[in-house]
């Protein structure tokens, strides 16, 4: 069960297992350039009193203020395009945007912080603000958003005695001195200060994951140590458990849903009798798992239902406005009844999609808009330019078992422990050790296995493992002394959302034979993937052994968005030119990934696959995506 059915299932009082007004928008120059929106503060105004509440209603300055606001991720996004996707965001109506801050993006260990290029999130706001786009901050530190382990970084795994989001005194010192990083830094950006900021949240949809309401009351203690004067709020779905166990007295409660906003309204207006409605997730799409059907919305009955919640008086958060992509390792993964992993894609089925399309929902959803705000009366947006169409042919190649040493270097443990403890926190693992022998056929089975393992008895491939069905494996035996059995492990995304949230990557339990021996004495290889320029290339093989790292070439004239497809290969990660795109696989539904024109160079540009279970011969670039 995702997130999506499991708010609809407890709002409507069902059983969960634990398992499963005057609008203020401003026109901006059209051709506003990246210099003029990063130049300096942002409206000085010597009466910015901020974002407030009277009765039902907010009052931005004093004066009636209704959010009209869209969802979209920086860290999602190539921060080339970002002005590109706020201008499209406001020629829609928006008189606000909303954005997540994720933890993890910004501090991969405990003692470095990074709000550098692509993690410059100061520059994102200002720059939605050059456009007269007020903000709302949703900080976390969880964020959930089908993204990696919800926010939250993976060296947190490394201490298994960790309790998360709740009043553990080591997750909270670690929230601190990330929040003590992260905060300053949003403080000078609010409105009181000159900036666009009006409204910041604290956690996530807390509501449907506990009920330790000291742990809520800290992180607001946290916010206001650190400067923030800003409107506070807490956002959750609407079963009376979720508004009870996710909301602070004297803290704005708004929801979260999808579909006819009247129950969902109801049900928040019998928590919060008074108050503005404010909807900050209303999901106009939804995202795809691995091996399910693209999920699709219909664009009338979603403009519908946001002309209802307008018609109500209603302030709303498209969720998501931009579609954007989960790069290299980011997307998350969910968990009911089973491991599901995240796509590359979050197009979402967004108003604008994924490389910056304008869609029919769109359309819909700006002509109700201009129904209730001033419409910008720019010109919209042209469609980004693309790339035409052309194919690549493999032209050398390096196997991964060949690699182990240069891409990592192995250390020895009795049992196999997870990634995390080893200080990686994403990419591939392999484990490997000898099994004593003569020894008869017998079931191999991993405990705590995440996520998909490739085994091989003396350099032959003998099957894969999953962890959706942990007591299913191939059957091995040993004929001479010992055999040498290697388990590369796949590691898809952490899961984001529910009670699982311990997912670390790897092997976190024993390796048995028979069901029941283990196998002890292992040699385990971090990859972490992160530096392909080490790899050795040669020949092309004449057949697929094994993991194979497969490199090839385009040359285009000038740089453009472009899709990569790949024919005939079932399942990898590919880099362009030095980047990760992400992941690719035959199981659907996503048959291309995007490839942003700031990633491409005019002339030739470098490819690298590593397939894991079947080479094609050549990668294909189109000027258009699939989604399946």
């Amino acid at each position: 069960m995702d997130r999506r059915e499991f708010l609809r299932t407890a709002a409507a009082g069902c059983t969960v297992a634990a398992s499963g007004s005057a609008i203020s928008c401003g026109d901006a120059p059209a051709a506003l350039t990246e210099r003029t929106a990063l130049a300096g503060p942002v409206g000085q105004n010597a009466r910015r009193t901020g974002l407030t509440v009277e009765g039902d209603h907010f009052l931005l300055d004093g004066e009636r203020f209704r959010i009209i606001s869209g969802a979209i991720h920086y860290f999602r996004i190539h921060p080339d395009q970002w002005l590109d996707r706020l201008q499209r965001l406001r020629a829609m109506g928006l008189n606000t945007i909303e954005t997540y801050v994720a933890w993890n993006f910004h501090q991969p260990t405990p003692s470095e912080a990074d709000f550098s290029g692509w993690r410059d999130l100061g520059r994102f706001i200002r720059l939605a603000g050059s456009l007269g786009l007020k903000v709302v901050v949703r900080p976390g530190p969880y964020i959930c958003a089908e993204w990696d382990f919800g926010g939250l970084p993976a060296w947190l795994l490394a201490n298994s005695k960790i309790q998360y989001r709740c009043s553990d005194p080591e997750y909270e010192r670690a929230l601190d001195q990330w929040f003590d990083k992260l905060i300053p830094r949003l403080a000078p950006l609010q409105w009181s200060a000159g900036g666009p900021i009006i409204a910041v949240q604290i956690e996530n949809e807390y509501g449907s994951f506990g009920n330790d309401q000291a742990h809520l009351k800290h992180i607001e203690g946290v916010l206001r140590r650190n400067g923030i004067d800003s409107l506070l709020f807490c956002s959750n779905g609407t079963a009376d458990w979720m508004l009870r166990g996710g909301n602070l007295p004297g803290v704005l409660a708004t929801a979260n849903f999808s579909g006819d906003p009247t129950g969902d309204f109801d049900a928040l207006r019998k928590f919060q009798p008074n108050g503005p409605l404010w909807c900050t997730e209303y999901w106009d799409g939804w995202f795809d798992h691995w091996g399910d059907n693209h999920n699709r919305t219909d664009p009338a009955e979603t403009a519908a239902n946001v002309d209802k919640m307008l018609a109500m008086g209603a302030s709303v958060n498209l969720y998501m406005a931009a579609g954007s992509t989960n790069f290299g390792f980011w997307a998350g993964a969910n968990y009911g009844p089973h491991y599901q992993s995240t796509i590359t894609s979050y197009d979402y089925d967004s108003p604008i999609g994924e490389a910056g399309e304008l869609t029919e929902k769109f359309t819909k959803l700006r002509a109700v808009i201009g129904k209730y705000a001033p419409l910008p009366t720019d010109p919209l947006p042209d469609l980004p330019p693309r790339l035409a169409p052309q194919t690549a042919t493999m032209r050398s190649a390096t196997t991964l078992f060949g690699s182990l040493d240069r891409l990592g270097h192995a250390v020895h443990r009795g049992a196999p422990v997870p990634m995390e403890q080893l200080g990686q926190a994403y990419g591939l693992i392999q484990y490997r050790t000898r099994i004593q022998g003569p020894r008869a056929k017998g079931k191999l089975t991993i405990q705590g296995l995440a996520d998909w393992a490739l085994a091989y008895l003396d350099g032959k491939f003998v099957g894969r493992l999953d962890r959706n069905t942990p007591s299913v494996g191939p059957d091995i035996a040993v004929a001479g002394e010992s055999s040498q059995l290697d388990l590369l492990v796949d590691c898809h995304g952490r899961i984001n959302f529910g009670p699982n949230n311990r997912d670390p990557k790897g092997i976190n339990g024993n390796v048995l034979l028979h069901g029941q021996h283990a196998l002890f004495g292992w040699d385990i290889w971090p990859l972490p993937l992160d530096n392909l320029d080490v790899l050795q290339f040669g020949a092309v093989p004449a057949s697929f052994t094994g993991p194979t790292f497969y490199r090839a070439s385009l040359t285009i004239p000038s740089t453009a968005d472009g899709f990569l497809a790949f024919p005939n290969w079932q399942k990898g990660m590919v880099w362009l030119n030095g980047f990760l795109l992400g992941r690719y696989w035959d199981r659907g539904p996503q048959r291309r990934l995007y490839a942003p024109a700031p990633l491409w160079k005019a002339g030739r540009n470098d490819l690298v696959l590593l397939e894991l279970h079947g080479a094609g011969s050549q990668i294909e670039l189109h000027s258009g995506p699939d989604l399946g």
